[in-house]
């Protein structure tokens, strides 16, 4: 079937975007993953190339799109190569949201043409080592000074994707005590700049998978924070975290399901070069109908996919449908990508082969931005159960 999501300027936009990575990331991407993260000089082309500006308003630098697809082609293209962009899909997806949602005037002007350029990378600390799918629970404070000049920032955060290359920090913390009605009350966030005096970055963190995204620990001894690098309104913190909750799950559903998609594309090649007995593992039963169960399964993760796109640019996707998207698309990716480790053999099984790859980077979908245990739960309570 052919899909309608996406018009001609977008198709347009993929043909750019997949001749880059071709180009510029492919070549070279044994090295990065070898290095488990990209090269700074890296964004620096993807700011030249427009991907950082896209939804940034003219006046700050960027392009004024106001649409989410033009990041959805991004992320399909990557996955059909087999590689990542680092960690600047947070910087995008996850931080401007909370940019151009909260910053006043004066703030966008400091900050977004730097985030368009590539020449301050943005990554967002929430969990702690205490706390994970509960954010409330956050022990990181943010105490303002007696002359209200500054805020004073102690603590520690950890799995900060982007944090070994953040030139400046989403930083969530405490501003006041919570209360017995509402735990998740005094929660505040800072735009914090990470070559701040007492802003350290701890050990770079070995993941199972995602090797070429900069994962890190951080933490914060006293770190002094402008008080005009406030984010929002103090004590609102958790409520923004919330608006924009439906935007990264929508972003990890369509990594998902183009993950699956490029799975089958990757195992079809494969079994159509490889001989087993005599014959291609293509030619076998077995084989044919494992790929087209995974081909519908696809397809329908694609439909999941594209309703969700279509609501989110018209303001209409909830926090149920967006948890369901990602819920399904997650759960889809983790069979699909199985089967097809699967018809590789054991070959499937040697990082040398993009699908040990996707395997690998695959398995976090099902965690971070809520794991399927929580989207259950968000499905559920709009059900009324």
């Amino acid at each position: 079937m052919r899909r309608s999501v996406y018009n001609e300027d977008h198709e347009a936009f993929r043909e750019t975007v997949r001749a880059f990575i071709e180009a510029e990331v492919v070549p070279v991407y044994d090295e990065w993953y070898a290095a488990g993260q990209a090269p700074r000089d890296f964004y620096y082309k993807l700011g030249e190339l427009g991907i950082f500006g896209i939804e940034v308003p003219e006046e700050y630098g960027g392009a004024g799109e106001g649409s989410f697809k033009w990041q959805a082609v991004i992320t399909e293209e990557s996955a059909r190569a087999g590689v990542s962009f680092g960690g600047s899909g947070v910087h995008v997806a996850l931080c401007l949201p909370y940019l151009l949602g909260y910053a006043t005037d004066e703030q966008k002007k400091r900050w977004l043409p730097d985030f368009v350029s590539g020449a301050a990378m943005y990554a967002i600390a929430m969990t702690e080592p205490g706390t994970g799918s509960d954010l409330a629970g956050m022990k990181t404070t943010a105490k303002l000074s007696e002359d209200g000049t500054h805020y004073v920032l102690n603590g520690s955060k950890t799995f900060i994707t982007g944090g070994v290359h953040a030139d400046r920090m989403i930083v969530c913390a405490r501003t006041s005590p919570a209360t017995p009605e509402d735990r998740r009350h005094g929660i505040s966030l800072f735009v914090v700049d990470t070559k701040a005096e007492g802003y350290t970055v701890g050990r770079k963190l070995d993941k199972l998978g995602l090797k070429t995204s900069d994962t890190a620990e951080l933490a914060f001894t006293d770190v002094r924070i402008p008080a005009e690098d406030l984010l929002g309104e103090e004590d609102k913190g958790f409520s923004y975290l919330g608006q924009n909750l439906p935007q990264e799950r929508l972003a990890i559903a369509v990594g998902a399901y183009a993950q699956a998609s490029a799975a089958i594309r990757f195992t079809q090649s494969y079994v159509t070069d490889r001989t087993v007995f005599g014959k291609t593992v293509a030619s076998f039963q077995n084989t044919k109908f494992e790929l087209a169960a995974c081909k519908a399964e696809v397809d329908a993760a694609e439909a999941v996919v594209d309703r969700a796109l279509e609501a989110h640019d018209a303001g209409e996707l909830s926090a149920a449908e967006a948890a369901s998207a990602k819920l399904f698309c997650t759960e889809v990716a983790h069979r699909v990508i199985d089967k097809c480790l699967q018809l590789h053999g054991g070959y499937g099984y040697m990082n040398e082969y993009p699908i040990a790859r996707l395997y690998a980077d695959n398995r976090v979908n099902r965690i971070y931005g809520g794991t399927s245990e929580v989207m259950k739960s968000i499905i559920a309570k709009s059900m009324g159960l």
